[in-house]
């Protein structure tokens, strides 16, 4: 699995799922429901993964959408 993104914008969570989901690149969300430890402050982020194969591509859909400055360096990933 490769790390696409990390924020706390749940806006931001939800708009990239979509794109994911409409390019059928199937990803995975981690940390969403931790607002329940956290006490709905939103300070810990949220964290956008997809499989290994799939990563070039959900990053060319994510980039072509205008949200390349949200991607992860792949180095960090």
């Amino acid at each position: 699995m490769r790390e696409l993104l990390r924020t706390n914008d749940v806006v931001l969570v939800s708009a990239v799922g979509a794109l994911l989901e409409g390019a059928n690149i199937h990803h995975l969300v981690l940390d969403n429901n931790m607002s329940i430890l956290e006490g709905s402050a939103g300070v810990i982020p949220r964290r956008i993964l997809v499989h290994e194969d799939d990563n070039i591509s959900a990053r060319r859909l994510l980039t072509e959408a205008g949200l390349a400055h949200e991607l992860r360096d792949n180095e960090r990933s």
